[in-house]
């Protein structure tokens, strides 16, 4: 952060003006203003936004990204070089990228292989290494559903039923296939949870209808929180079909919250109450009702408005009481208690409505006014840390008013605080402010007014802000909306991320419809949506007591890294050693010197995934007696997705339209079928089962992971936590994760075929190496815990390779030598290009009807020059309806744009 911007900021405090505040200096006003500046110095914040080309996916299909990394007022970040994205199944990781940020922005790929990418609910993040520091809430998170056309010869929609007041929850799976339901099946069932921990299972058989109905969790149906329902049917011949469904909105109960403005009802104070009402998918509900004193007085009528959220005014009285009796959509009453009266106390109140100004308004009742006349009160108001509005006033009357003009403020969300002058926050509000002058003008002109099949398009793109042409960095999707049809109101846009969900705790529903709907009511739907949300970004508290964040990585600023130690063989560290890199693949050659603890660092390294490294230590005195150590990278442990609310359950019947398409662009391939050479003899999958020292454990592995599972896994030591659940790694071992602050914990002890070996061991390993691993959870009959003093095994088993008889001498180089290191390093990630077929060099060749694409077009390099202008051109597939063309990006002032260009295909 500029610090020129942040005394800026101070002057422009110093110098505002509000009519019923005076604003003087004072020291704890002070205080406030110059320890949040130097937080905001300290602890920038950055934000991830990801551009995906469409909404959901089919499993085939490649997700194309651009990454807008961002710093401060949505400028194009300084403070780090690389952003990392990655995804993963309810199980594990399935994907992870590593790309290099140029300018604030990146772009990459993820290749949907059906062998991988089974069709689910998948958990897409992106962070930088700065952003690990803080909350993982404020990463890019996104659910991103991947549909499978190939895997989905059964189609399957699943139903839940709770019954109010009581714990048991039911499903109801009907499974069919095209033309037929499936009657009469057998079906085994489990539900485990995020840690892979079995919590029951079943089986049954669906009846005429293909219904199977299961009973989920009879006692304890909270447990079923995150966990995953897995069910498997008989097809007969040998065949079955697995299915996998969330249950994260299966047990959700029905409820409303209440929401004083300002945090608090206060006695004699007529104050606005938010309210939301979920039902129990998670989702806003309509609801409607009345509120009633401890007498049954009625003191006020509500309604939803928008999403099951709604605002109504009360006066809270001395010594009552207040219950909302309230009715759902469906008919069914319930009646919450409200929050309770405070007896005396001080409220800020914001108006939000008028186009101009912030009009605020505090009041305090009797008790607190009597207590507290003439002492000093504070409002600030600040978005990301950086103080925007400071003022001060003292108690001489119960009720002040004010307004604050919003040119002083950046769009998204702002924060007012109302604090005493003992620095305590007494009463906070959240604000969304629309601004015009941060939004970019981005027009889509095509260059034609009818399109038809396989026609060039070429449209022209013109980038204004106030008018003025800007340069900027824009990525371009264009999608056959008759194919990927979505809900436009339920988008994740530029917009949403960047001004709004990611400076909000919490889930967010829809909301792309606060900045597109020409609902009239949408800006105060977009109020009262503040009114039922916290902004949690800083804590004042933690501020003025300088707790702050504990800080374990530090930017990356400088491209690749490669750190490590030198050692002797009697492991003691080498101080002023002499080190060399060579990556023979980028012709790069570097050295280095280790610090006096012995440890060095190889930066402003630039290369490619999986490129061969060699470190030297060859040129020191005593070389021969030297070790040279590495350290692995440091991986995100899985977060919580925080959108989970977005997960479709009935993959099948809500991505219809995608996957029938994927089936034709599958049929059109003309796929030879797998033959299937039945034997009297099968052929024995590698087993834990094959080394005596582990014949003694359970048949049956508590997790078993395929060596497919490894792909581009250049170092299994760093790659594998991220594949384990539920466990964790710390001070160089593998612990379960439930046991981790255990005093007495005992970790995992890993065998590599059959053999024992240390955890570090495993850095000796690629994924390549690995045919199996298995997890076991207890020791069955083999005492191995007790042997080794552990608490679970993992086994792993590597892939057989031929051998042949070596000489002595072959043997000799194939031994390793400590002061020459030899690996395959994680570097970026090489990001493929969109391919556009040109049908006008093909004259028009090949099948019509066969081009069935879904994403149109892809751009991630889309750059206007400093007159705003740029363009791009592509071919129209077979495909005949409404195309969408959506352009996004951002300028070097951090200024944020949108457009959306539809035109019809006939």
């Amino acid at each position: 952060m500029n610090l020129k911007k942040i005394a800026l900021v101070i002057s422009l405090i110093s110098c505002l003006a509000a009519p019923a505040f005076a604003q003087r200096d004072t020291v704890s006003l002070n205080t406030i203003i110059a320890k949040t500046a130097k937080y905001a110095l300290s602890f920038p914040v950055e934000k991830v936004y990801l551009h995906l080309d469409k909404p959901y996916y089919s499993a085939g299909d490649t997700i194309w990204f651009k990454a807008y990394v961002t710093i401060d007022k949505h400028l194009p970040t300084t403070l780090s070089n690389i952003v990392y994205v990655d995804i993963a199944s309810p199980d594990s990781m399935v994907r992870f990228l590593k790309l290099p940020v140029v300018n604030g922005v990146a772009h990459g790929n993820i290749i949907l292989d059906p062998g991988s990418f089974k069709q689910g609910n998948y958990h897409l993040r992106a962070y930088t290494a700065w952003m690990r520091n803080f909350d993982a809430d404020y990463f890019y998170n996104k659910n991103v559903t991947i549909g499978n056309a190939i895997q989905g010869a059964v189609n399957t929609d699943i139903t839940f039923n709770t019954t109010p007041g009581q714990p048991k929850v039911s499903a109801a799976i009907t499974y069919k296939q095209p033309g037929e339901v499936l009657a009469g099946k057998k079906v085994n069932w489990s539900i485990t949870n995020a840690t892979g921990d079995e919590l029951s299972k079943g089986k049954g058989t669906t009846d005429q209808n293909g219904v199977l109905n299961v009973v989920l969790n009879e006692n304890a149906a909270t447990s079923l929180k995150n966990a995953t329902l897995t069910t498997s049917i008989d097809l007969g011949n040998r065949k079955e079909s697995l299915n996998k469904f969330p249950l994260t909105n299966a047990i959700a109960e029905r409820d409303v919250q209440f929401f004083p403005e300002g945090g608090e009802l206060t006695m004699g104070i007529r104050s606005k109450v938010a309210f939301k009402a979920v039902n129990t998918n998670g989702l806003g509900m309509d609801i409607k009702g009345t509120v009633t004193d401890n007498t049954g007085a009625v003191v006020a009528n509500l309604e939803s408005q928008h999403l099951g959220m709604g605002v109504f005014a009360m006066m809270p009285e001395d010594g009552k009481t207040y219950k909302a009796n309230i009715t759902f959509a469906d008919g069914i009453k319930t009646t919450y208690d409200m929050p309770r009266v405070k007896p005396a106390g001080i409220t800020l109140a914001v108006y939000n409505n008028d186009p101009e100004n912030i009009n605020v308004k505090l009041s305090a009742n009797d008790p607190y006014f009597k207590a507290n006349q003439g002492r000093a009160f504070y409002i600030i108001a600040q978005n990301a840390g950086i103080i925007y509005f400071a003022a001060q006033t003292t108690l001489q009357e119960q009720s002040y008013s004010a307004s604050i003009p919003k040119s002083k403020f950046p769009a998204g969300v702002i924060q007012l605080t109302l604090f005493s002058e003992r620095g305590i926050a007494l009463s906070e509000r959240i604000v969304f402010i629309k601004r015009a002058a941060d939004m970019l003008n981005l027009t889509l002109t095509p260059d034609r007014k009818t399109f038809t099949t396989r026609q060039k398009v070429k449209f022209a793109v013109s980038a204004k802000n106030n008018a003025l042409p800007v340069a900027g960095e824009f990525s371009v999707s264009v999608i056959d909306e008759s194919k990927v049809p979505y809900d436009e109101n339920a988008e994740t846009t530029i917009m949403t991320n960047l001004l709004l969900t990611s400076d909000i705790k919490g889930y967010i529903e829809k909301p792309n419809y606060y900045f597109i709907s020409k609902d009239v009511n949408a800006d105060t739907n977009l109020d009262i949506l503040m009114l039922t949300q916290g902004y949690r970004r800083i804590s004042y508290r933690n501020i003025l007591t300088a707790r702050y964040p504990q800080i374990y990585l530090y930017p990356e600023q400088h491209g690749l890294e490669i750190s490590g130690i030198l050692r002797n063989n009697t492991g003691m560290p080498i101080a002023k050693g002499n080190l060399t890199l060579q990556i023979p693949s980028k012709k790069i050659y570097t050295q280095t010197v280790t610090d006096m603890t012995g440890n060095f660092k190889f930066s402003g390294l630039n290369f490619p995934d999986s490129s061969q490294v060699v470190i030297s230590a060859r040129n020191n005195v005593n070389s021969k007696a030297l070790m040279i150590g590495v350290n692995g990278d440091s991986y995100q442990p899985a977060t919580k997705n925080i959108n989970a609310l977005d997960e479709v359950p009935n993959i099948d019947s809500s991505l219809k339209t995608l996957l029938l398409n994927s089936k034709r662009q599958y049929d059109n391939l003309h796929i030879l079928k797998e033959v299937v050479i039945k034997s009297t003899s099968l052929v024995k999958k590698a087993s834990h089962s094959d080394y005596g020292t582990l014949s003694a454990l359970p048949v049956i592995a508590d997790q078993t992971i395929t060596g497919e599972r490894f792909k581009g896994c250049t170092n299994l030591y760093q790659c594998l936590p991220s594949m384990l659940l539920g466990v964790s790694v710390d001070d160089n071992n593998l612990f379960f994760t439930k046991n981790l602050s255990n005093n007495n914990r005992l970790p995992i002890q890993v065998f590599v075929n059959g053999k024992p070996v240390d955890y570090s061991y495993l850095s000796s390993l690629s994924g390549t190496d690995v045919e199996t691993i298995e997890v076991f959870k207890n020791d069955g009959l083999s005492n191995i815990n007790q042997n080794y003093q552990s608490d679970g095994i993992l086994s792993i088993i590597t892939r057989k390779i031929q051998t042949t008889k070596i000489t002595f001498a072959q043997l000799q180089e194939m031994l390793p030598k400590g002061n020459l290191l030899t690996f395959n390093a994680q570097g970026y990630t090489v990001a493929r290009e969109f391919y556009s077929p040109k049908y006008d060099a093909l004259k028009q060749g090949g099948a019509l009807g066969g081009d069935l694409r879904s994403t149109i077009f892809w751009s991630p390099n889309i750059k206007t020059d400093k007159t705003g202008v740029a363009s791009f051109d592509y071919f129209n597939s077979d495909g005949k309806g409404t195309y969408c063309a959506t352009i996004e990006g951002i300028d070097a002032d951090g200024n944020l744009g949108r457009q959306v260009f539809r035109y019809t295909v006939k």
